[in-house]
């Protein structure tokens, strides 16, 4: 899942002072924290970091952390962005294990609406998640979680029960047993079928 590849610096001065500094440079400062390993003051170009950020995939995500040849999953916990500009101002990533047992939102994705019987007939997909929360290993965070609309009808239901879940993943409790989304008639069949049953019978 890990598509964006944040390249840091260590940044040799710590503290607001360190901060102060490194935004003079163009970069953004941040913290890379967790594991068994000391906290490290690392800082990223102000404009790739804009350009991950505005991906919608950064925060609380898993992504790649590069510092020259070196490379490790981490997880964006946090981006503080400033009051008055509104550009990123600190971040905070955690250190990951591959194997390690990661909550993350995870979006879901919506296929073969031409399959769909009830869209077919002009239904509405009415979707109610956009996304689930799961407790599933680093290396087995999917991209997206798939959803097949083949078959359904008006008035059928998707629930998260039906998903189909990567390798050791759970979907958490509140999203355990949720509608995903539904096939409903839309506004346009209602006011077809009202038409309908105003237009008089020609034999009478």
């Amino acid at each position: 899942m890990a598509d964006i590849v944040l390249n840091v610096e260590v940044r040799e001065r710590t503290g607001t002072g360190g901060a102060r500094v490194a935004r003079r440079e163009g970069l953004v400062p941040g913290v890379l924290y967790g594991g068994d390993k000391d906290p490290v003051a690392i800082s990223v170009k102000m404009n790739e970091f804009k350009k991950a950020l505005y991906t919608g995939k950064l925060l609380g995500h898993l992504v790649t952390l590069k510092y020259g040849s070196e490379t490790q999953p981490v997880i964006a916990k946090a981006v503080d962005m400033h009051p008055v500009t509104d550009t990123p101002w600190h971040f905070d990533l955690y250190r990951v294990d591959a194997h390690q047992q990661i909550k993350i939102e995870v979006p879901l994705h919506f296929q073969n609406h031409e399959a769909s019987p009830g869209l077919k007939r002009g239904g509405t997909l009415n979707v109610a998640l956009h996304e689930v929360e799961l407790m599933v290993p680093a290396d087995q965070i999917p991209e997206a979680l798939v959803i097949d609309l083949t078959g359904l009808d008006i008035g059928d239901s998707v629930r998260s029960g039906a998903l189909t879940l990567p390798k050791g993943a759970k979907l958490s409790a509140h999203d355990r047993d949720a509608v995903v989304a539904s096939v409903a008639t839309s506004s346009a069949m209602q006011s077809g079928e009202a038409a309908e049953e105003e237009t008089p019978d020609a034999a009478s």
